[in-house]
């Protein structure tokens, strides 16, 4: 898997999200690629945007017994798997707006480091590993540059 707090596999994100065009179409999936950009920011703007509401304690025991597991490990997400609810993008979205705010939450995480992630608090998931963390980001953006072939 790669590593988001180490340059070079930052930059290969950086530069297969470069890669996308405003037409780009999905290989599968109903987001357009407009919608994907802004998709994957909810992960960044969880972390460093006050916007998404802590979900109350039984709920948050819930996603920390049941999905966490399959969020945070290095098996690849399925095609077509179930999205939160706050995932989900509807309506039109600016692709050059989404596009550069990815590539500088990207280059943001890169930069704060693994130690800065260490043990930091997950919305829903509670304190996480650095590891878990890269897990997550990278997981989650791998799998949405492959849904466009890039």
């Amino acid at each position: 898997m790669k590593n988001v707090f180490q340059l070079e596999d930052s930059q290969d994100f950086i530069n297969r999200i470069s890669k996308l065009r405003y037409d780009s179409q999905p290989v599968w999936g109903k987001m357009n690629v407009s919608q994907m950009l802004a998709h994957c920011n909810v992960t960044y703007e969880m972390v460093y945007d006050s916007i998404y509401p802590k979900p109350n304690g039984l709920f948050r025991l819930l996603l920390k017994l049941f999905v966490k597991p399959g969020v945070v490990s290095e098996k690849p997400y399925p095609k077509n798997i179930r999205t939160a609810p706050q995932f989900i993008i509807n309506g039109n979205r600016d692709f050059e707006s989404e596009k550069s705010r990815l590539i500088n939450y990207i280059i943001k995480t890169q930069e704060l480091g693994k130690n800065e992630f260490e043990g930091k608090e997950s919305l829903s998931f509670g304190k996480l590993k650095s590891t878990e963390w890269n897990n997550m980001f990278a997981k989650h953006l791998e799998h949405h540059l492959q849904q466009f072939n890039v």
